[in-house]
């Protein structure tokens, strides 16, 4: 198992829970698109939530270690498109950060409207300086455009990871919850902003987002 969907009324809840970290490979990418292809057709909102203390870990990195470089390629460039999806879709996106949430995992959640993090001793950033990698490109746009400026060279550069509370400040969450509640508060939030799914909605996002989505676009494509 790597995504499911299940409705709750107007909000399609979407499962990232491979048994493991939920890292990002092929599988993964092609559960999530299609359970937001079925949400764009019966959902008004969609809620993001992860496994018990593991939103997601970021790219395989199993994988990539035996993978071909084109193989590799394509893999970051599905998570880019799929991160550019997220960030321009047509209606309300809220995500249940249930735990760890890095590199990958975090751009998932610059990508989502409402950021909503459980309480816990988690993780929440952009690791990849630490690792010897360099963000890609549409890390940097996300980073630019959701985080605090403060907390921009901690985070892009530095790899500066933060507790769910710190993650507020610097900019990947709103808000937080109680384990045990997380999804519930995002539900919640999902029913509340789904009255707002309309076409207006969605090109309003759009413009707001266009610099970002323009400067995103060609490198994922």
């Amino acid at each position: 198992m790597s995504a499911t969907i299940e409705l709750h009324g107007d909000v399609a809840v979407i499962t990232m829970d491979d048994g493991k970290a939920n890292a990002i490979n092929p599988t993964m990418l092609g559960a999530l698109n299609a359970a937001l292809d079925q949400a764009e057709k019966q959902a008004k909102a969609v809620v993001i939530v992860g496994r018990e203390q593991r939103f997601s870990a970021g790219f395989d990195l199993k994988m990539m270690q035996g993978a071909a470089p084109q193989e590799v390629t394509d893999l970051v460039k599905g998570g880019g498109r799929l991160a550019l999806r997220l960030y321009d879709f047509p209606m309300p996106v809220v995500a249940a950060c249930t735990g760890h949430g890095i590199a990958m995992g975090c751009f998932i959640l610059l990508a989502c409207d409402v950021r909503i993090g459980a309480l816990g001793p988690y993780k929440i950033g952009a690791n990849e300086t630490a690792i010897n990698m360099v963000l890609p490109a549409f890390g940097f746009e996300l980073a630019k455009a959701r985080l605090n400026p403060r907390f921009l060279t901690d985070s892009v550069i530095h790899s500066t990871l933060y507790d769910p509370e710190q993650a507020i400040v610097a900019g990947y969450l709103d808000s937080v919850a109680a384990p045990d509640k997380v999804l519930e508060v995002a539900i919640a939030r999902a029913q509340e902003l789904s009255v707002l799914t309309s076409k207006a909605y969605a090109m309003n996002k759009h413009l707001l987002r266009r610099h970002s989505l323009d400067a995103i676009a060609p490198t994922v494509m």
